[in-house]
């Protein structure tokens, strides 16, 4: 397999997590330029991570040297470089979310060719357990799912696995919300662990998405992705079965239950010599999720950026879309939509958009 080469467009803490896979993976996957507008910023990072760092996106652009660009940058201008970089012909794999609000999302959609090559890089239906659970969801075996609660990512991530785990699009839904403060002991930051007991405040998001025969439930506050004291949570529901996290359970027939679980299959425990990496994602006896980045020792998030970046450039090539912009769009608009409503008290639906047509 030939590998896989690509620009970055951004340098922070996001932009990090690629240029970490493509260290860890130097037979799969390369930087072939990076973009920021820093030029103490540009020298620190080609010191670092050995790449070819530009402030001049013109440069970066004329440099090539790649076959698709990933945009990581804030929301905020994330828009102007997609439409940039689209017009000169560039394959894109964008960072969530596509643009800020409705207006920017209608811009943004409105100002591209329909030509453009454009992906997502929504990485939570990637992840490995999120991946055998969509499985599970998919496969019939739980019977018809009607309904998904998801306690796992915020806004337009969170919306993204409710709308995979019940296998929608475009649907039009019903969206009422509220959020509720509490207190907590502040917990590890990107920055690191915490140095002293400090009691903070946190604001925690209550959904429920009513797509009319199917339910998402959205229930997530942020200190959930650091804290060690605030698990995420998982329930997936049909009518002859339901997954709870990793626990499963279905009918077999009328009158014979079956139990079993989702289990980790990692090498590297006990007195185990083959690495220290996740193998793969097992329920009921047969493989859901086999980590095709192995024998690498990547984070859960890693590996599905990793799928993200493998699938983008098979896109290139002519492949299948994996998570189109129409896709990134529609989950940020349910997302606005259910801040909206968690401000506002009252009931929101959400209207067709024009990339509902794609």
């Amino acid at each position: 397999m030939d590998i896989i080469r690509f620009g970055l467009v951004g340098g922070g803490w996001r932009a990090e997590f690629y240029l970490r896979i493509a260290r860890a993976l130097p037979e799969r996957f390369a930087v072939g330029a990076m973009y920021v507008r820093n030029k103490d910023k540009a020298e620190a990072l080609k010191r670092i991570w050995g790449v070819e760092v530009y402030t001049s996106i013109d440069t970066f652009i004329e440099a090539g040297g790649y076959s698709f660009a990933v945009i990581c940058l804030k929301r905020e201008i994330s828009k102007d470089y997609i439409i940039r970089l689209a017009a000169e012909g560039i394959p894109l794999l964008a960072e969530t979310p596509p643009a800020p609000d409705l207006e920017q999302l209608t811009q943004l959609w409105n100002a591209l060719d329909r030509s453009a090559v454009i992906q997502i890089a929504e990485q939570y239906m990637f992840q490995p357990m999120h991946a055998a659970r969509i499985r599970l969801a998919r496969s019939g075996r739980l019977g018809t799912i009607s309904q998904a609660q998801v306690s796992a990512a915020h806004g337009y991530h969170g919306i993204s696995l409710i709308r995979q785990l019940l296998d929608l699009r475009f649907e039009n839904v019903n969206i009422r919300a509220q959020r509720f403060g509490s207190s907590i002991i502040n917990g590890p930051q990107r920055s690191g662990p915490p140095v002293a007991e400090e009691l903070v405040q946190t604001e925690q998001t209550l959904a429920t998405l009513d797509f009319g025969g199917k339910l998402g439930v959205y229930d997530f506050t942020r200190d959930q992705y650091f804290s060690w004291i605030r698990a995420g949570r998982v329930l997936v529901r049909g009518e002859r079965g339901e997954m709870m996290n990793d626990e499963m359970s279905w009918l077999q027939s009328y009158d014979t239950p079956v139990y079993s679980q989702l289990r980790r299959i990692d090498a590297g425990h006990g007195g185990n010599l083959e690495g220290l990496y996740l193998r793969g994602i097992m329920g009921d006896g047969e493989w859901l999720y086999r980590n095709p980045f192995i024998p690498a020792r990547l984070t859960e998030e890693e590996i599905a950026i990793a799928e993200s970046l493998y699938r983008m450039q098979r896109h290139v090539e002519g492949g299948p879309s994996f998570y189109s912009l129409a896709e990134g769009s529609q989950d940020q608009y349910l997302a606005l939509l259910m801040e909206q409503a968690a401000a506002s008290g009252e009931t929101v639906i959400s209207t067709t958009q024009p990339w509902a047509a794609e």
